[in-house]
């Protein structure tokens, strides 16, 4: 079966007085919840400079988790996590319009991690990032969905101009800024060992994959995650950093046939 641990912090920054963003998780009550939904982890952060982002990110991952909880047993991990990503983005669509004005630009990322089996399913929309740590390296498994991310996607920008435009903290997706989602979401296999990190930007526009790759041999999951926000505090602090980690210990390796999964010796 599944096993993992995890540790999940949230820091104000040094400049920042109230925090937008908001985490969350879902463990399965047993064996049986295991196999049949799996653990959920998500991260949201509430858009900076928009009335009542913090309230954004609590709507988008109440929903998503509460979603979860309810979702039919064994239904496809990918499809499941875009379905929720898209009902918690209505939910703050419509939240937004009923605070009246001001409410109207409530606005949020999201990045969630659902694991079952031997399997992660990643959902995100916005500039929150997943990485996955293996054999000494971290890799991002998340692209970010800015203005000048998708210019450089589309050849208009180098790499490098586009980690410098102007529009690379201009969110190009996002909940709750249309009634309409297309979440980006990627499956990928997980191994005994593997480290899962969802973040906020907050923490990857000033932390590494090579630092984040440093931190991950340290035993105490809750210290990495300290030394991480420690480094973006100390090269930045001007936003909120936000982190979850999750190691794996063992995987239960499955195939699938017509859709439901059956066990591999």
């Amino acid at each position: 079966m599944l096993d993992l641990d995890f540790a999940q912090l949230s820091d104000l920054g040094r400049v920042r007085t109230n925090n937008e963003d908001f985490l969350g998780f879902s463990e399965p009550a047993g064996a049986g919840e295991a196999r049949s939904h799996g653990w959920l982890f998500a991260l949201a952060d509430g858009v900076g400079g928009h009335d009542c982002g913090e309230v954004a990110s609590h709507a988008a991952i109440e929903r998503l988790i509460s979603g979860f909880r309810a979702a039919t047993p064994n239904e496809q991990a990918p499809q499941l996590l875009v379905r929720l990503v898209r009902e918690a983005n209505q939910h703050v669509y419509e939240t937004a319009a009923a605070s009246g004005p001001g409410g109207s630009n409530m606005a949020t990322t999201i990045v969630a991690c659902l694991l079952r089996h031997d399997r992660a399913a990643i959902a995100h929309a916005g500039d929150s990032r997943c990485y996955l740590v293996r054999d000494g390296q971290a890799r991002q498994l998340t692209r970010d969905h800015t203005v000048a991310n998708d210019q450089a996607r589309l050849g208009l920008l180098s790499g490098s101009e586009a980690g410098k435009a102007s529009t690379s903290h201009v969110l190009s997706r996002s909940l709750g800024t249309g009634l309409f989602l297309n979440p980006d979401v990627s499956e990928h296999q997980i191994l005994p060992g593997d480290l899962l990190l969802l973040c906020s930007d907050g923490l990857h526009h000033s932390v590494t994959e090579a630092d984040i790759a440093a931190a991950a041999p340290i035993g105490d999951l809750e210290a990495a995650g300290r030394s991480l926000i420690s480094i973006a505090n100390e090269r930045d602090g001007s936003d909120n950093v936000t982190v979850q980690l999750i190691r794996i210990r063992s995987v239960e390796r499955v195939g699938m046939y017509r859709g439901r999964p059956y066990k591999l010796r």
